[in-house]
This record gives structure tokens, sequence and C-alpha cells, in this order.
């Protein structure tokens, strides 16, 4: 007779922890509001070239 040990969670489980980097960029205002402009930029030419 076998006894199977059960683990309660795998590795594979737990999500990903972002890098410090990953928090830099994240936290950065510069950048942040860099994005929000190329973001808007897009949806621009979304909307505009829908309407032509």
């Amino acid at each position: 007779m076998t006894i199977n040990k059960i683990k309660a969670y795998y590795d594979e489980a737990y999500p990903p922890v972002p890098s410090r980097a990953t928090m830099f960029w994240r936290k950065n205002l510069i950048w942040q509001f860099f994005r929000f402009i190329v973001l808007n930029i897009k949806m621009i030419r979304i909307v505009a070239g829908g309407h032509s």
C-alpha cells in the first residue's frame, strides 16, 4: 500500500512577483504620463479614421 503525500500548493499556483525594475516603471509618473499621451494618440487615430 502506498500513501500519497499531498502537497498543498505547487509553486506554479502562485502569481509571479514583479521585479524592482517593473515596480519602478509602474510607479514612475513621467513614464505613466508618456504612455497616457501615446494611448490617447492611438485612440484619436482610430476615432478619426472611422469618421472619414
